[in-house]
């Protein structure tokens, strides 16, 4: 198909108006459907003169596609679109890697789409992606504990699906499809055994925002391993903050004036760890021979920090990768679920309590 540029938006078709398909039709002496065929490039064929009267018709008269009912007319549905809290944040940069990986080997197109963990906009880009007609959505990220916004998405989603299209979730959303799982809930269980293991009784923990259910998950499975240790993490040693940096210095400076006996901070992710590094080093806090930190997801920077950073460890990228390859893959009847494991991985920024034995 032959691309015809515009001059400005809404050029005017003989002072008239914007030009229809219709008017592109009378012009070239066609039916609106040879023309429509024509621009939209239907794999019906057309000849050669037909097809050369209908593009001088559109450079005449200026006329602009849209690009809605071109993607209705074509047989395959190319892109697949992806909604993340924020692709800057290495967490979801790791799983888009995979996802990406997936999509260029099957010939797709990623459309990416950051909602910043603000649920209006997550709406708005599903009504986007459902309105471009992609072949697949795929939510990647956190779900919320909010009742009314679980509804609605699902209602979107739901409308969205009835026209033929995919939907792949990864984390826990109140959705009925495909997902896959990271294990959060066991993660954080590995974190809380450890901490024990090594002693740590005085625990100060940053967590993520209260609303994602993530933070839920995370600190669940650090109580349970807690709990089985005797041992509780009242709340008043618990911050709850963004999964970033500056939110994690912030939050871990909170727990250390509240609470300066504390001899480990567990960030339930690994910026708010670095976070928590960059604060103790500024305080010239010894670690981890005065306080142990810990963190969550073993993004690539986890090793490389001063010192390297003891994690749990999610498959990130085999989690785009799963989550691609179900979104593409129709041949499910029913949801499918894939659960993900995850693993601890102990490097030096914990040690053993001083004066206390292995429990």
């Amino acid at each position: 198909m032959t691309l015809v540029a515009t001059h400005a938006a809404g050029v005017t078709r003989e002072g008239a108006g914007v030009a229809t398909l219709s008017d592109v039709a009378r012009r070239a002496g066609v039916s609106p459907a040879t023309a429509s065929r024509v621009i939209n490039g239907s794999s019906k064929p057309v000849t050669d003169e037909l097809r050369e009267r209908v593009l001088r018709a559109v450079a005449e008269l200026q006329y602009v596609p849209n690009a809605h009912a071109q993607l209705l007319a074509r047989s395959h549905r190319g892109a697949v679109g992806v909604i993340v809290h924020d692709v800057s944040d290495p967490y979801f940069s790791e799983i888009t890697r995979g996802l990406q990986r997936v999509a260029t080997d099957q010939g797709r197109l990623l459309m990416i789409c950051n909602s910043y963990r603000d649920p209006e906009r997550e709406l708005e880009y599903v009504e986007l992606l459902r309105g471009q007609q992609v072949a697949a959505i795929i939510l990647a990220g956190s779900g919320y504990h909010d009742a009314g916004f679980t509804r609605l998405l699902n209602d979107k989603l739901a409308a969205y699906e009835a026209t033929g299209g995919r939907v792949a979730v990864i984390g826990r959303h109140e959705h009925s499809g495909d997902a896959v799982m990271p294990d959060n809930r066991g993660g954080a269980r590995l974190l809380g055994e450890e901490m024990c293991r090594l002693g740590h009784e005085g625990i100060g923990v940053v967590a993520g925002p209260q609303v994602l259910t993530t933070t839920t998950d995370r600190l669940t499975g650090l109580r349970e391993a807690l709990a089985a240790h005797g041992r509780e993490l009242p709340e008043h040693r618990i911050r709850y903050a963004e999964f970033d940096r500056d939110s994690g210095a912030a939050a871990t400076a909170a727990l250390l004036d509240a609470e300066p006996g504390l001899t480990a901070i567990a960030a339930l992710n690994d910026s708010m760890a670095i976070g928590a590094l960059s604060l103790l080093r500024s305080r010239a806090v010894p670690v981890p021979d005065r306080i142990s930190v810990f963190g969550f997801d073993d993004m690539p920077i986890a090793r490389d920090v001063t010192p390297a950073l003891t994690t749990v460890r999610l498959p990130l990228v085999e989690m785009g990768s799963r989550a691609m390859a179900l979104a593409l893959d129709a041949g499910g009847t029913r949801p499918r679920v894939e659960s993900l494991a995850a693993e601890l991985v102990r490097r030096d920024s914990s040690a053993q309590v001083q004066g206390r034995a292995h429990s």
